[in-house]
């Protein structure tokens, strides 16, 4: 497994200084910083000899995605069938018009500026491209800034958000976390049951009513964390499609209403979004992001999708950082979103 968290230590005597909200478009890094504070140490590091392992079941994951991409520069001549290609190619694994458009812009530009001649240099200054279009959105998971340290974390049904949810916990728990988790989806049939049998499978109290409104659920876990010296609290949302507004303002509600329960929480506002929808992931993103102003995505199903290039969309369109991603049903399937490394799995 590899450490995808940092740790900051907390300051039990201080409040710790709280991030402005930001606009929905900038997503400053929402870790408070101060000119004092030391580097957030890296929580115990994964071993190396797991990162060929890592890299061939996400190469593995991401092949439905790659297979009309990496075939293009196979004994390609540089002409305008090659660009039309990766194009075809780049539309149909949901790169959307405007990243497709900018990566062949500034690909023939370089291939130009550079002279490149042959295939595989014109290979790989497209994944040079590829990795500074996404190298925003690598950003690391940071624990200890607060105490509790909350996560609410949003998605429509079927996105995979609540055994998301419990593979993070595992994770927590691996990295000397102690997790409590709020079953705040008390809409959909069944999503409190399930919640319960990932707290049971990882020994982790689950927050619920038989019936409740999830802010209340939400509200109390936050006070159970604080009274019991919980490190994390993670609080599973209702799952909402964007065109539901009532239910959406129903989200914001449950927002402030844990910034009533502590101070500047929730300090991470995820949403779950499954690959295989696309550019509806796309527009989940931006409606998602203007209710709630979200601090990361986890981006679920990259192994069942054709679909992977709607990351390359979301870098242009809504730069939200992609704290993880999910190739399978392991609890190590879920890891950190490397740009480099998904580039390189994606072109080959």
């Amino acid at each position: 497994m590899f450490s995808f968290f940092k740790k900051k230590p907390v300051q039990p005597d201080t409040p710790p200084a709280l991030p402005q909200a930001a606009a929905p478009a900038a997503h400053a890094d929402v870790t408070p910083a101060t000119a004092s504070a030391p580097p957030a140490p890296v929580i115990a590091p994964g071993a190396e000899q797991d990162k060929p392992n890592w890299m061939a079941r996400l190469k593995a994951g991401l092949s439905k995605t790659s297979a009309n991409l990496s075939v293009l520069f196979v004994g390609a001549k540089i002409d305008d069938d090659l660009y039309d290609e990766l194009e075809a190619a780049l539309l149909m694994a949901d790169a959307g018009v405007d990243a497709t458009q900018f990566l062949l812009d500034a690909l023939k530009r370089k291939v130009k500026e550079d002279k490149l001649l042959d295939a595989a240099a014109v290979k790989t200054a497209l994944k040079t491209l590829m990795i500074e279009l996404l190298a925003p959105l690598q950003k690391p998971f940071e624990l200890g800034r607060h105490q509790p340290l909350v996560m609410m974390i949003s998605g429509v049904n079927g996105a995979g958000k609540t055994t998301t949810i419990g593979k993070l916990a595992k994770h927590m728990q691996g990295h000397g976390q102690s997790v409590l988790l709020a079953a705040g989806d008390t809409f959909r049939a069944a999503a409190r049951e399930q919640l319960m049998v990932w707290g049971q499978r990882n020994n982790v109290t689950v927050i619920s009513q038989e019936s409740g409104d999830p802010a209340a659920v939400s509200y109390d876990a936050v006070q159970s964390a604080k009274a019991k010296g919980i490190d994390v609290v993670m609080i599973d949302t209702a799952g909402r499609l964007p065109t539901q507004l009532h239910l959406m303002e129903e989200l914001k509600k449950v927002k402030r209403v844990l910034g009533k329960g502590l101070e500047g929480a929730p300090h991470e506002t995820l949403l779950v979004i499954d690959g295989n929808t696309g550019q509806n992931a796309l527009a989940q993103v931006k409606a998602f992001d203007d209710a709630l102003q979200l601090s990361g995505l986890i981006i679920t199903k990259l192994d069942g999708t054709a679909k992977g290039g709607v990351i390359a969309a979301i870098a242009r369109v809504r730069p939200v950082p992609v704290y993880f991603i999910g190739i399978g049903e392991r609890i190590e399937d879920l890891q950190p979103f490397n740009a480099t490394e998904f580039v390189e799995a994606l072109l080959g």
